[in-house]
């Protein structure tokens, strides 16, 4: 499996002339290394005044959807914080309706772990939080309760596979 984050740049010269012509790039290179391709491929391009390009395509992106027209700078910002949270940094980018920001602040303070369900994550809130007198164990619905967190709002999930929940807070 390749995990490489990158796009693919397009000459719009040659494009609109009929003619495919552009360059894989890894999308976490170093940003001076990215223009670099792209000028290069401009450079040589088969239409003698090449000058702008757009992604026409892009893998390893987690799910996020990239703009056709989207910055280099912002798709290297992008490729680097899903590099850095490959689990769940581009479902996160789509909860935040892209905004880089608010996916770090809540993989970085509201992040709480990943876990099988709601229900494991409640009772392992539970018992690190709260005495539970053993005669009242048996009585506790973990899995309600992890279902009010989600649905009041103080927590949020993100499914990333089979018994696979990240979980953070709302806040």
């Amino acid at each position: 499996m390749n995990n490489d984050i990158r796009i693919y740049v397009a000459d719009l010269a040659a494009y609109n002339n009929g003619k495919l012509h552009g360059v894989w790039i890894n999308a976490t290179d170093d940003l001076d290394d990215i223009w670099n391709q792209v000028n290069q491929m401009l450079a040589e391009s088969p239409e003698g005044f090449a000058e702008e390009y757009a992604i026409h395509d892009y893998e390893g992106f987690d799910g996020y959807a990239l703009s056709e027209y989207e910055g280099l700078e912002t798709v290297h910002k992008i490729a680097c914080f899903i590099e850095e949270y490959p689990d769940f940094g581009g479902e996160l980018l789509n909860n935040f309706g892209g905004d880089l920001e608010e996916a770090r602040t809540a993989a970085e303070e509201n992040y709480c772990g990943c876990y099988k369900s709601l229900a494991d994550f409640a009772e392992s809130l539970t018992e690190d939080t709260t005495q539970i007198p053993e005669n009242l164990a048996y009585y506790i619905d973990y899995e309600r309760m992890g279902r009010d967190m989600e649905l009041g709002g103080d927590i949020f999930t993100i499914e990333t596979g089979y018994e696979e929940i990240h979980i953070f807070w709302n806040h």
